[in-house]
């Protein structure tokens, strides 16, 4: 019995001097913060699926509303708002691009109100260096990609998202001095003071 608590010894001690596996926080923690995030404005980095970047400011008034301002010398535009996605292109003449906001995922936490205990919205949730990600799809529509969202464990925070569309391309978006609660007006989110803006 001795000989066995001597060879067992080590291993115990072994194990003590590991650190403690971290959790992953708790879905019902996730989505009340996410329904705080009533505004909030940040800065980001986006990468795109073939590897290009870009930088700039994101406004976000929940619910359904987001204003993408990509910094020079992308000076492009995306605004989310009345159930669509607006995309200006700065070196186009064209109308911008128009797609319903549905379709994206991003449509998740733009929503008046986020569940995400909801049935089949979450694939994925887990821990990984500190940080919590959740994967998340619209239930009802899974075929319209996945959205990966990274929070920081403490303070909760959101830090990051990826999105994998329908055909598999992804763009991550990561965010940076994040300042919840800032008041926006309506025209930052409208379409039609930006075409006019932009003489369109």
């Amino acid at each position: 019995m001795k000989k066995r608590i001597a060879v067992l010894a080590p291993i115990v001690a072994l194990l003590l001097s590991l650190p403690l596996q971290a959790k992953e926080v708790p879905l019902d923690v996730l989505s009340g913060y996410l329904n705080s995030l009533t505004s909030f404005q940040a800065g980001f980095v986006q990468v795109n699926a073939d590897g290009s970047k870009s930088k700039g400011v994101i406004y976000v008034q929940r619910p359904g509303r987001a204003r993408f301002e990509y910094a020079a010398p992308n000076k492009n535009l995306v605004i989310a708002a009345a159930g669509q996605v607006v995309i200006f292109d700065a070196k186009s003449n064209e109308p911008p691009e128009q797609y319903p906001l549905s379709r994206t995922p991003l449509n998740l936490i733009l929503a008046r109100s986020v569940n995400l205990a909801t049935a089949k919205m979450v694939v994925g949730h887990g821990e990984v260096g500190g940080a919590t990600i959740v994967r998340a799809q619209d239930p009802k529509h899974p075929e319209y990609g996945t959205i990966d969202l990274v929070f920081s464990a403490d303070p909760v925070a959101l830090t990051k998202w990826i999105i994998t569309d329908d055909i598999g391309n992804q763009t991550s978006v990561t965010l940076s001095e994040l300042e919840v609660g800032k008041g926006f007006g309506a025209s930052l989110f409208s379409m039609e003071v930006e075409m006019a803006k932009r003489g369109r």
